[in-house]
């Protein structure tokens, strides 16, 4: 029976290592399948996708990717720590058997990242000509009929839109020339276009750029991103939202982040910073209509805290009359087992989308992103509730029970 296969751009990483093990167990019915919106079973009340469309079951996804370091799977999630050593073994054979291909990848980009595991080829075009084989490699020998390309890289360096980026041709030339304004993301985006393989962008990193959407256009690919909604960003699009709903006056917000991770570290780096926190930062204004002035995001590294991110808020509000009120919320989390269901839900969706013949933006998936892509000029719907209602919707339009 043929697979779904999933490559991963960061296949080591924490919230890579964490979809595959928990694939795993619960394949072994060593955990229980909860979590997910495209996992049938849910008992919960309401509107359901699971109503209107069949996804692939757990059993049928197959895994592979691209990382820097670590010789497999099992001993990044080892040192990753999410899950306990002792369960971790129970699924060995398999994690074991997932090791990384040599990656794309720019110290230019990604200042923090440290490993051997890097393609050693001459130029951009041989470097996707690389992760092209890897995929069409992969697709062979595990009998997929269709592969999905998810980004768990790390957040690379911030950077606005050139001129290269604006159209197709352009961005050919620059490929051509190894200009220093395309990304490894955006190299894995384009090969991923290339061969009609649907696309996630679970990271902060610019790849949404004009040229890369007109190329998924021409050949007929779905793409969603970008920046994965797990934690911090999913209660204040939450709050935001409730706030609207009671004209309730925002009039400020402060959001801290600490985190010890991988991640925390790379967004260590100034510019791999600044790339997350715009990210971050985006959503109140769209959701509340208007400027609030005093809204402050900030994330630090603390190494004590591993994956076990802490998302702390002081949200000052004026309500009747203008009297000031504050709401505080310490969400302690778990930031790859927040991540990991999203992942598993995006790679579903695309293949759902891929089969309907969707392509270019999928503004259904935006409930999973903290930026959801947009073309330029376009607004992003960043309320939670409308998100919601776009993807509702969207699952009964494309089963015909709209």
């Amino acid at each position: 029976m043929s697979k779904l296969g999933v490559v991963i751009v960061g296949v080591n990483g924490a919230v890579s290592t964490t979809v595959i093990a928990g694939v795993e167990f619960m394949i072994r019915g060593l955990a229980p399948r909860v979590g997910m919106l495209t996992e049938p079973g849910n008992p919960d009340p309401g509107e359901k996708l699971t109503d209107y469309l069949s996804f692939r079951p757990l059993e049928d996804l197959v895994f592979g990717g691209w990382d820097v370091q670590f010789p497999n799977a099992f001993e990044a999630a080892k040192h990753h720590k999410v899950f306990s050593e002792h369960l971790l073994e129970k699924v060995r054979d398999r994690l074991e058997a997932i090791r990384p291909w040599p990656a794309v990848f720019s110290s230019e980009y990604a200042a923090n990242v440290k490993g051997e595991n890097v393609v050693r080829v001459r130029n951009f075009r041989e470097e996707i000509a690389h992760i092209e084989r890897c995929i069409l490699d992969f697709k062979r020998t595990h009998n997929c009929d269709t592969v999905i390309m998810v980004n768990l890289a790390s957040t690379e360096r911030y950077q606005e839109i050139s001129d290269c980026h604006r159209s197709l041709a352009a961005f050919e030339k620059a490929l051509d020339a190894n200009h220093s304004a395309i990304s490894p993301a955006m190299r894995y985006f384009y090969a991923a276009n290339k061969l009609g393989v649907p696309y996630c962008n679970f990271t902060p990193s610019l790849a949404n750029v004009p040229a890369l959407e007109e190329q998924a256009k021409e050949y007929g690919n779905p793409y969603c991103g970008m920046d994965g909604k797990t934690g911090q960003t999913l209660l204040k699009t939450a709050l935001a939202s409730m706030f609207r709903v009671r004209n309730l006056r925002v009039i400020g917000w402060y959001s801290v982040n600490f985190l010890g991770n991988n991640d925390g570290l790379i967004l260590d780096n100034p510019a791999s910073n600044k790339t997350k926190v715009l990210s971050k930062a985006a959503v109140l204004d769209s959701i509340v209509g208007y400027h609030v002035e005093n809204h402050q995001v900030h994330i630090h590294y603390y190494k004590p805290r591993g994956d076990a991110k802490e998302a702390w808020d002081n949200i000052d509000i004026g309500g009747f009359c203008g009297v000031p009120m504050q709401m505080k919320v310490n969400f302690l989390c778990q930031d790859s087992i927040l991540a990991a269901p999203l992942v598993l839900d995006l790679v579903r969706l695309l293949d759902v989308a891929k089969a309907k013949g969707e392509r270019g933006i999928q503004r259904q998936l935006s409930v999973y992103f903290k930026s959801p892509y947009t073309s330029p000029g376009e607004q992003a719907v960043h309320d939670l509730f409308k998100q919601e209602r776009m993807l509702l919707d969207w699952a009964k339009r494309v089963s015909g029970r709209a």
